[in-house]
């Protein structure tokens, strides 16, 4: 009785495994194609008329390691310099970003550069308390973000501009973000393949299959009268941009991707810090996948739907389904039970890791210098290695996850590790 029982969970965990494989094969098929397009279009002129006045915001919390090169590439955009601002909010920080900052507002005087220093009363409540501040004290009919350890490339702005202005209905613009210390050690270059896997899949097959994206939380634009329309970032929300993502769609916009658009930004390079990052990820995206979870069955929520599937698939079925077959596999292995289909889900397995390897590869050969033997080594053992650090951590989350819904724990800064 309890073999038959094994089979039906083992064949159950691989459904769900599936669901998400077909899901992404889907996605990267998409994404390619926008690759195509956008490739062909990339040399085609891009004016702006009359530039609208644009407020960059930087959330910043002891930052100081990487604040000065940030501020820097932001002042050195391709953007006329009297119709941009940037306001960086130096979040209750106990290191030296405040004299940082000082010393490049005193060496750029003639530039918008907005300093806000908050203390323990104002601020260090998170990101989404940080953009809020900053917000009041904007003046653009745009809103761009940055992350402190962001260098947006000359372009960038620009980009996320046009693409606006030429799109009435798109509430938001987001740009891609690349790994600029991918070269580091093992671990960077696991993440920069994710990176570009996630942009050119998730993202870019998204938005050519839907019109559909997500705000990735630095390099993209949005409107102000959106932001004052629904009151801001939800201060809540551990992952504001998933977060407000949802609440632009349901007023009735869509998130364009540019991929013209793009930004370098610091990854961690260990794992204590890449897990306290991920940690916090998981546990933002459980926030919104619980908040939103009634447009599920909303059918005014139009595209909304999909994503809160895609996330239900990932978060719910798919990791379920990991922990179900690896537990299964490592008992049957030991001898401690014994299923009759082994050898079939063994096949469906392979089956599986071979699309897996197949959809990055595709990813891969959107990035000019991406595609090469190297990385492809990488690929091999990322499903064995970091792939099932993912599954580590996500079941931490969730753990984490609803302890602090049990505890009612306010939200404060999850602040990323810096490395010189």
């Amino acid at each position: 009785m309890l073999q038959g029982i094994y089979d039906y969970l083992l064949m159950g965990s691989l459904f769900s495994i599936w669901i998400v494989v077909l899901i992404n094969m889907v996605l990267v098929n998409s994404g390619f194609i926008s690759y195509i397009k956008h490739n062909k279009d990339e040399k085609k002129a891009r004016v702006i008329n009359n530039p609208p006045f644009v407020s960059i915001l930087v959330p910043a919390h002891n930052e100081a390691k990487v604040i000065g090169k940030t501020v820097q590439s932001l002042l050195s955009l391709n953007y006329e310099n009297d119709r941009y601002e940037i306001i960086v909010v130096n979040d209750n920080s106990s290191d030296n970003s405040a004299e940082v900052l000082q010393k490049i507002k005193e060496r750029n005087p003639d530039r918008n550069l907005i300093i806000i220093n908050t203390d323990n009363v104002t601020g260090g409540k998170g990101k989404s308390n940080a953009l809020n501040i900053g917000f009041e004290q904007s003046k653009g009919s745009l809103i761009a973000i940055y992350d402190a350890d962001n260098t947006p490339e000359r372009q960038a702005l620009y980009e996320l501009v046009y693409a606006i202005q030429k799109d009435n209905k798109a509430g938001a613009v987001i740009g891609k973000f690349r790994c600029r210390n991918k070269n580091k050690n093992l671990l960077t270059r696991f993440i920069n393949l994710e990176g570009i896997y996630f942009q050119w899949m998730a993202q870019a097959g998204r938005w050519q299959l839907l019109k559909l994206c997500t705000i990735p939380g630095t390099n993209f634009i949005i409107r102000r009268s959106i932001l004052e329309s629904i009151g801001g970032w939800d201060t809540k929300a551990i992952t504001e941009d998933t977060e407000i993502s949802f609440r632009i769609y349901m007023m009735g916009y869509h998130i364009r991707f540019c991929p013209y658009s793009a930004s370098w930004e610091q990854e961690p390079e260990n794992i204590a810090v890449w897990l306290k990052q991920r940690n916090r990820w998981v546990k933002g995206n459980y926030y919104v996948l619980v908040k939103n979870f009634r447009y599920l069955f909303n059918s005014k929520a139009g595209p909304v739907r999909f994503d809160l599937f895609y996330f239900l698939s990932v978060y719910v079925f798919f990791l379920t389904g990991a922990v179900v077959s690896d537990l299964i596999f490592i008992l049957s292995v030991g001898g401690f039970i014994e299923t009759h289909i082994m050898g079939y889900s063994l096949l469906i397995w392979f089956m599986a890791y071979v699309i897996f390897i197949l959809s990055v590869l595709i990813s891969t050969s959107t990035e000019r210098g991406e595609l090469n033997a190297s990385n492809f080594g990488i690929i091999i053992i990322m499903y064995f290695t970091y792939c099932k650090l993912w599954t580590f951590i996500a079941v931490i989350g969730f753990i984490g996850f609803i302890r602090d819904m049990i505890l009612k724990r306010e939200t404060k800064w999850y602040k990323t590790e810096r490395f010189d």
